[in-house]
């Protein structure tokens, strides 16, 4: 015989992943809004989403090495927002459209500086993708 789930069960799946979503996202915005604060009062000049990413990956750093579990909520929110990252291209289609004479004038210094852009940032992730291996493959203190 065929085992049979209560009705209110998936009902409580899909609240149970809505809430999750929601205190995920809130999560993300929550260290965005500490990378803000940080860097409007010390007049840092990163992007304060920069600053904000930075302190999560110290906080999910260092809860790794207290062996606590991933926090789920923050996974399944990081997770379907990264599964919906081409919507947020659409504002730069949009802009692009918008300014296609602008572009036209100026399209040699915009080429030249993504090639220049393209070989720093090329550089910048090798580089610290060294640093980082040679880090993790550091043996750890028992």
């Amino acid at each position: 015989m065929k085992k049979t789930e209560p009705h209110s069960s998936r009902s409580q799946q899909l609240e149970g992943a809505g809430l999750g979503f929601l205190i995920g996202f809130a999560g993300l915005l929550a260290f965005q809004l500490l990378g803000e604060l940080v860097v409007r009062l010390l007049a840092i000049p990163v992007p304060g989403p920069v600053a904000g990413l930075l302190f999560m990956s110290v906080f999910l750093l260092v809860r790794k090495r207290t062996k606590a579990s991933e926090p789920e909520p923050l996974l399944n929110a990081s997770s379907l927002l990264l599964a919906h990252l081409s919507l947020l291209f659409v504002p730069a289609g949009v802009g692009i459209m918008t300014h296609i004479d602008r572009i036209k004038d100026q399209w040699l210094s915009i080429s030249v500086a993504l090639i220049i852009a393209s070989f720093v940032t090329l550089f910048v992730t090798a580089w610290s993708l060294k640093i980082l291996i040679r880090f993790m493959n550091k043996p750890e203190p028992e």
